[in-house]
């Protein structure tokens, strides 16, 4: 399978805590393949999450596809819908993953023959992808994260949104625009990032000091 080794290196380095680790780009490995592989993991987590919301997320609860009452999504995917739609959140969140699903499965998007070439949009197809992933995620904190917490899910949801935000800081995947549903709560965990490098800089600074008085 494409990718194997990389989604083994993915998944033990998130494993270990290091979430910049996580996310940063393997020496000697091709970015759009490691774009690949953890974008299909993304897309899995996402579908887990929203999986378990789906009973609470309905037509009477989310009449419309919003993160708080700024903002406000129409769906249209530029091909099959051109106009956007203004649909529940739950019928928003089943095409948006009805339509990552699609660019997932296609060849032509995502090679799984390693001798088969990425597309030359490649980046900008990823780029649409994690945009719209992220308002699923910016829809389950502003209207779900009171069913997350009743189902004791709020660490894992974190987690993974974390994850995810770093991952796209990494790669300037998402302008900063698009993220202002969630600007604070982003903003909190970028701000725990820099402390955890600052941590790790003393460390090292620490133990080379110490190292120096030894010699």
């Amino acid at each position: 399978i494409l990718g194997y080794g990389l989604i083994q290196i993915a998944k033990m380095t998130l494993g270990s805590g290091n979430m910049q680790l996580a996310v940063e780009l393997p020496a000697g490995e091709d970015l759009n393949e490691w774009l690949a592989v953890n974008t299909v993991d993304f897309y899995n987590e996402i579908s887990i999450l929203f999986g378990v919301l789906q009973e609470f997320c309905t037509q009477e609860s989310c009449p419309i596809m919003s993160a708080g009452p700024k903002y406000e999504y129409l769906w249209a995917d530029g091909h099959d819908v051109k106009t956007p739609l203004k649909v529940s959140a739950g019928e928003y969140i089943n095409f948006l993953m009805t339509w990552v699903e699609n660019q997932l499965n296609s060849e032509s998007v995502f090679p799984t023959n390693i001798e088969s070439a990425f597309p030359k949009n490649f980046l900008t197809i990823i780029k649409v992808i994690f945009k719209r992933l992220f308002r699923i995620y910016a829809h389950i904190y502003h209207s779900h994260f009171h069913h997350i917490m009743s189902l004791g899910l709020e660490y894992h949801l974190n987690t993974c949104f974390k994850h995810f935000i770093f991952f796209i800081d990494q790669f300037k995947l998402v302008d900063a625009k698009e993220l202002a549903p969630l600007a604070e709560l982003i903003q909190q965990f970028k701000a725990r990032k820099q402390q955890n490098v600052q941590m790790a800089n003393f460390q090292f600074t620490f133990k080379l000091i110490l190292s120096l008085i030894h010699i």
